[in-house]
């Protein structure tokens, strides 16, 4: 009997933590532990990297323009390109096998995008701003440039902002370089 209440306890804390995939509501903190950034649990709206293809296709309202899809030598995996440009959103899709089902490997919105970073940051928002909320993430390699683009975590698995005039124009999340 014990077990059953504790386990039941338990479902209903976990559920009541839970926030649907297509929020444009900020999450909680996205660190890891030594305050490395945690790219896999970064959002941007509902947006994560490994999201299935199936659940960005059945929740985002911009139908996407898919390139050809070709073999990427530096991971091995199948790659096409996802272009929203009416939500100002675009995905690199990669699977295993061609033609298998794809997942997110990275996401990069522009204007008109109104998505939100799960920190609060959008396009529009201020460089003090990304700094306040990324600043212990700035990557080590020195690939930050003030008023020009910062790096949380790094560019082989982070999340950049470029700015022009002080202000988030472009976020990239997955591996710039690989």
């Amino acid at each position: 009997m014990f077990r059953n209440t504790l386990a039941c306890m338990m479902l209903v804390w976990i559920a009541s933590y839970h926030v649907p995939a297509w929020s444009d509501q900020p999450l909680g903190p996205q660190g890891i532990e030594g305050g490395q950034f945690d790219t896999r649990g970064e959002r941007i709206g509902g947006l994560r990297l490994g999201l299935a293809e199936k659940e960005v296709t059945g929740n985002i309202s911009c139908r996407p323009k898919k390139g050809k899809e070709v073999l990427e030598g530096a991971t091995g995996e199948y790659v096409q390109i996802w272009k929203l440009a009416e939500c100002g959103i675009v995905l690199k899709m990669g699977s295993e096998r061609k033609g298998g089902e794809k997942v997110v490997e990275s996401i990069t919105v522009t204007s008109p995008c109104n998505l939100v970073t799960s920190r609060g940051i959008h396009i529009g928002s201020t460089e003090e701003e990304v700094i306040e909320v990324y600043g212990q993430y700035r990557d080590e390699d020195g690939q930050t440039e003030k008023g020009r683009k910062f790096v949380a975590g790094s560019i082989f698995d982070g999340m950049i902002f470029h700015f022009r005039d002080a202000r988030v124009v472009r976020i990239f999340l997955g591996a710039a370089a690989e």
